[in-house]
């Protein structure tokens, strides 16, 4: 046991089941431990690092900002946060954008958002938010009571009220709940990402589309591991045909440092006012800067490269043996093997691979630019530990 791995168990909160790894440093797709091996990460800090390690042109723009203006309250402008802001909202159409540090912040202002319209618009008893079974949007307290799964909730009740779970891909579950309950909106990911990389039905997502401008319902988008190129669209909402009244985003916006950002569109882009919602790093000069750097580079020539990879994995994994299935869209795949999944993803560790888990299912999330030739070789190697 290394001096670091006494010293992370000692104090550190036990949160988190490590692996048996210290990374120390990288460049792109590949990470070094600190025993020397390298390995290929095919995980990208659960989405994150959306150009790999240590991108040069995330590094330049983030270490320029910082020689800077490190940080200043939101009681200023800064021009980081406000080019994001028009960037996101040039590329997506969304009129107005918060900032905050995470994907489950940025869901407890879409959350605020929606019920604060509601109210608004329909009186203070309209609050409830339909979410779906087997969905993730974050650990807080009101983000767990939106997270469809019970395992996440059994130890942290009372969980905030006005959250109903409605089956994935089965339009009358949502009807039953909208029949009995005063709906505020309805929170989906199109693909769910720690429910097992399982992508939502396209005409099940247009109906609830429909449902929710026929009601005057606020369609909320969860792209907080789906956006910014992972699905092959820089929004996954953009598969689908469909527009939202609010999206969340998080992950690999920031390229390795921490923000979210919610898009509200026209119909509540005025709905928060001053003091009405905070966050005292949101929109941190730094994060922008580094945000702004992975955003500029994600255009239509790049998307068909994260097409063509994921194309690639799809047509390679499929059928191979000790394979049942493959889900998922872009570079966010689920991959259900014979094996259990974390045999498999120790299988692939201990030959130089680093992948992740969901539920069942072996999960892959590769840097967007990972090279060909690195993506066919931790491919090839996670075929060998499926066998």
């Amino acid at each position: 046991m290394s001096d670091i791995t006494k010293i992370d168990k000692q104090y550190i909160a036990g949160t988190y089941r490590r692996f048996d790894v210290e990374l120390v440093e990288g460049k792109g797709s590949i990470i070094k431990g600190s025993d020397g091996r390298e390995y290929i990460d095919m995980g990208s800090g659960i989405g994150v690092t959306a150009f790999g390690i240590a991108d040069d042109e995330w590094v330049k723009a983030t270490s320029s900002q910082l020689s800077k203006l490190q940080h200043v309250s939101n009681l200023y402008y800064t021009e980081p946060c406000a080019k994001l802001a028009k960037t996101l909202c040039d590329r997506t159409g969304f009129d107005k954008v918060f900032f905050s540090n995470s994907g489950a912040e940025a869901n407890e202002c879409a959350i605020k958002v929606a019920r604060k319209y509601a109210s608004d618009t329909k009186g203070e008893d309209c609050y409830t938010i339909i979410t779906l079974v087997n969905s993730f949007h974050g650990r807080t307290i009101t983000t767990l009571s939106a997270t469809g799964q019970d395992c996440f909730h059994k130890l942290f009740n009372p969980l905030t009220d006005g959250f109903e779970h409605a089956i994935a891909n089965d339009i009358d579950s949502v009807k039953q709940i909208i029949a009995t309950k005063k709906v505020a909106g309805i929170m989906i990911e199109c693909v769910q990402g720690e429910g097992g990389v399982n992508p939502l039905d396209a005409n099940f997502v247009a109906q609830i589309s429909d449902i929710c401008q026929r009601e005057d319902i606020l369609l909320i988008v969860d792209e907080v591991q789906t956006g910014n190129g992972r699905t092959g669209k820089l929004y996954a909402y953009m598969n689908y045909d469909i527009t939202p009244d609010i999206i969340t985003t998080a992950k690999g916006l920031g390229g390795g440092l921490p923000i979210g950002a919610t898009l509200m569109g026209e119909k509540v882009s005025t709905v928060l006012g001053a003091g009405d919602h905070g966050s005292t790093f949101g929109g941190n000069p730094v994060a922008c800067a580094g945000a702004l750097s992975i955003i500029d580079r994600i255009d239509e020539d790049f998307l068909a490269q994260v097409n063509e990879k994921s194309k690639y994995i799809f047509d390679t994994l499929n059928g191979a043996e000790g394979i049942v299935s493959v889900s998922g869209k872009g570079l966010m795949i689920g991959i259900k093997t014979v094996k259990p999944a974390a045999e498999v993803v120790k299988l692939c560790m201990q030959n130089g691979v680093l992948c992740l888990t969901a539920k069942d299912k072996v999960r892959l999330l590769p840097a967007l630019n990972i090279p060909m030739d690195t993506l066919v070789k931790a491919i090839d190697i996670l075929k060998l530990a499926c066998k």
